[in-house]
């Protein structure tokens, strides 16, 4: 069963890229010349998304005039709006879920992921869990390794407590089922950490090692590297 929705989480403030997103949301800062978010969606139809539910908050409005003004064919574009309170990345899709199908893929809002979305839907539907994680063994290189992983296993997660046994790292894509959110209220602030924790400790949550490195523009510095990588794409 081919999974070809994603919900894309864009609804957080950015407050580590400001003053640069005081007036501008992270996904329509400028990456080579076009808005990053552009570069988010086209990639997601070359692997063979064709809907993608977006999460929006704050100045989520901007995101959807250009997303409007610029459609892709053959990918549908839905919009799901924190509102007056912003949900978390959790809060946020619990309140998608009725757009969203009953399997469906899950992306962080500044994240750039060039991997094989394929086998990782093929992965999910052998394990037969409620959800998935992709994970990158980063070694600590690009941001704070926060996963134990071993023989094919998520051991640990936790965004918080680090230990030495955290080699790999959240690669910001997974695969959530809508049974997932069962635990959780309509409207209740909650991040996708959360649910992928609850997961983990009913024994519902597989991993899935992917060994492409992530690029994303959460920060500065990872700005820049994106930059330079799609400009020359």
């Amino acid at each position: 069963m081919e999974i070809n929705n994603l919900a894309l989480l864009a609804g957080g403030l950015a407050t580590r890229l400001k003053p640069v997103t005081e007036t501008i949301p992270k996904s329509m800062l400028d990456v080579a010349g076009i808005p990053f978010i552009h570069h988010q969606l086209n990639i997601l139809k070359n692997k063979g998304i064709k809907k993608v539910v977006i999460c929006a908050g704050a100045m989520g409005e901007q995101i959807k005039s250009y997303t409007d003004s610029n459609p892709l064919e053959g990918m549908e574009i839905i919009f799901s709006f924190d509102g007056e309170k912003l949900l978390g990345t959790g809060g946020a899709l619990k309140k998608a879920l009725s757009k969203l199908n009953e399997n469906f893929f899950v992306m962080y809002g500044d994240s750039y992921l060039d991997t094989d979305f394929n086998d990782i839907n093929k992965y999910f539907l052998d394990q037969n869990k409620k959800g998935l994680m992709t994970v990158f063994r980063n070694e600590g290189k690009w941001d704070i390794s926060n996963i134990e992983f071993e023989n094919g296993k998520i051991l640990n997660y936790d965004k918080f407590s680090k230990n030495e046994n955290m080699r790999h790292i959240d690669y910001g894509l997974g695969i959530l089922t809508q049974s997932a959110f069962k635990n959780f209220s309509n409207e209740e602030v909650f991040d996708l950490a959360e649910v992928y924790k609850l997961l983990l400790k009913n024994n519902e949550l597989a991993g899935f090692e992917v060994m492409e490195r992530f690029y994303e523009i959460g920060s500065f510095s990872g700005l820049e590297e994106t930059r330079k990588l799609l400009s020359k794409i």
